[in-house]
């Protein structure tokens, strides 16, 4: 697959739901440590509900407009913190792809990096705060770098994934700044933010259909 047409997004974000639908247990299992405990039932909740969004608000010819309009669908969902910043990450990446007709590498990583620009814009977070984003940056600057290579789709999709591991294994060194887990900061210290977790679901999911 050199390229993802606006057809294949419902099914890209099929093969998202179902690592989601895998890992539920084990995010709110990380989740109940720092947090509420329902990370994992957001994140199925609102990725189970994101492949039907897809089809019956897809644009032809616009991967763009139809990710801007299923993420706000989305977000109505899963009106959670997390389900928020997921949705705006979508909505965010579709800004940046309006008016194409397909995603190749580079635009997969037009659509990571405006991912996590939207992540920053929503959250106010930034590298190094033991969030999502450190996990969304390392991501991005793997993809650039496997295009900069001229990797194929599947190339930068692989090193996307590899970044985001990457990116988790440093926030065990990380201090939590926000929410219930900067209360329980002691605690938090040698254990994977679980909200920069998540997101490597997400680029587990779009490797595997990618690599398919």
């Amino acid at each position: 697959m050199d390229r993802m047409k606006v057809e294949d997004l419902p099914m890209l974000f099929e093969s998202v739901k179902v690592e989601f639908e895998k890992e539920k247990d084990e995010l709110c299992r990380m989740d109940a440590e720092l947090g509420d405990g329902d990370l994992g039932l957001t994140m199925s909740k609102g990725f189970s509900a994101l492949p039907g969004l897809l089809k019956e608000n897809m644009v032809a010819g616009d991967v763009g407009q139809t990710l801007v309009k299923s993420g706000m669908k989305m977000a109505a969902v899963v009106p959670s913190t997390m389900g928020t910043l997921m949705s705006s990450g979508i909505m965010g990446a579709g800004m940046a792809l309006k008016g194409k007709d397909s995603i190749d590498s580079e635009g997969l990583v037009t659509f990571l990096s405006a991912f996590a620009s939207a992540l920053q814009r929503r959250g106010k977070a930034k590298a190094g705060d033991r969030t999502i984003l450190d996990a969304a940056f390392a991501s991005e600057e793997k993809a650039k770098a496997a295009l900069d290579e001229g990797k194929d789709l599947a190339g930068v999709a692989k090193a996307a994934y590899e970044g985001g591991l990457e990116g988790v294994e440093k926030t065990k060194d990380m201090k939590p700044v926000f929410g219930k887990a900067a209360v329980f900061e002691e605690k938090a210290i040698g254990k994977p933010d679980q909200g920069a977790y998540a997101y490597t679901v997400l680029l587990r999911g779009l490797l595997g259909y990618i690599s398919k």
